[in-house]
């Protein structure tokens, strides 16, 4: 390992705060980033971290050191993207991170498309519901939802993100279809739920033009969208979930939209999120092959559910409370 390497490890490791958490990015021992470490403040005769049993610190001149690691770092990715502009065809790897709900529905079939298109770029791509480091972990570009919470990142808006009322035919039968709040509150529902959150109550704006919630009856949770559909599909639940997550469930009749004159605010529009203006060849071709797919507004999810168009009060405008993107 030169010293340029050891710069950009020491810059890790400053960023993580951690070498147990640097050596798992990198697929490294730890026992590797820490003689790496001592090996770069020897080169450099000064001290960078002050160290204790339980954690570390910078120095002064880890400080400093730090802040030309970045510079240094911006240059590097800077002089290959530079190289890689010469390409005719794109190549190399394109590191993506995603959403779940995008990753399934969206990327997937992109990913297909954009390989045929140009075979020598190896996608890798990570599906997380994560806050993501995009530049400290090497990502291409992210797809998210929600507002931008690091300034120096760029965000394109790619598409609205509205949600939709769903049941089963069988469960319309069972418990008949709801005409009001106060019924829809009644019947059993699914909801969402991770380690840190919780969402089981529904959003909607009233006559008045107010923002209400509603507690749900929730008898399911699921920590994926696709499981709470799949309850749904069984017949035991009702479910709200955004439109993006349906394929042909509502065309073919196993699930029904339901309450359709309920005003719901959408979610979170979904966002391209990468490094710098200046893309790589093959990052900026694969945008253009995500915009492609998913069209003008109304987003090509949308379609598989008929009438999308006159549901919901199209309050694509109202948004809650956002989602920090980055």
């Amino acid at each position: 390992m030169d010293i340029t390497s050891r710069l950009l490890l020491f810059l890790d490791v400053a960023e993580r705060g951690s070498y147990a958490k640097t050596a798992e990015l990198r697929n490294i021992d730890r026992s590797v980033v820490s003689k790496q470490i001592a090996k770069l403040e020897k080169e450099l005769e000064v001290r960078l971290l002050n160290r204790s049993t339980r954690a570390f610190s910078l120095t002064s001149a880890g400080v400093e050191v730090k802040r030309r690691a970045e510079v240094l770092r911006d240059n590097l990715r800077e002089t290959i993207q530079a190289a890689q502009s010469f390409h005719s065809e794109p190549k190399g790897l394109l590191k993506i991170t995603a959403i779940t709900s995008f990753a399934k529905n969206v990327l997937q079939s992109v990913i297909d498309e954009f390989q045929t298109l140009y075979p020598e770029v190896v996608i890798e791509l990570h599906m997380e519901d994560r806050l993501v480091d995009i530049v400290g972990e090497g990502f291409d570009i992210a797809f998210r939802s929600g507002q931008l919470q690091n300034s120096s990142l760029i965000a394109r808006q790619l598409a609205r993100n509205r949600p939709v009322l769903v049941a089963s035919p069988q469960f319309l039968k069972k418990h008949g279809e709801p005409k009001t709040i106060e019924e829809l509150q009644q019947l059993p529902a699914g909801g969402y739920a991770t380690e840190t959150s919780r969402i089981d109550q529904l959003k909607y704006v009233d006559n008045k033009n107010q923002s209400q919630m509603m507690a749900m009856n929730c008898i399911y949770y699921g920590n994926d969208i696709d499981l709470v559909v799949h309850k749904a599909l069984s017949g035991s639940i009702y479910c709200k979930i955004p439109m993006i997550h349906i394929t042909d469930e509502v065309s073919s009749g196993r699930l029904v939209a339901i309450m359709t004159d309920l005003k719901l605010p959408s979610y979170p529009p979904f966002y391209a999120v990468y490094p710098h203006r200046d893309m790589p060849i093959r990052t900026r071709l694969f945008l253009d092959v995500v915009r492609d797919h998913i069209g003008e507004a109304p987003p090509c999810w949308e379609l598989n559910i008929p009438g999308h168009d006159k549901m919901y009060g199209h309050q694509s405008e109202l948004t809650w409370p956002p989602i920090l993107v980055g």
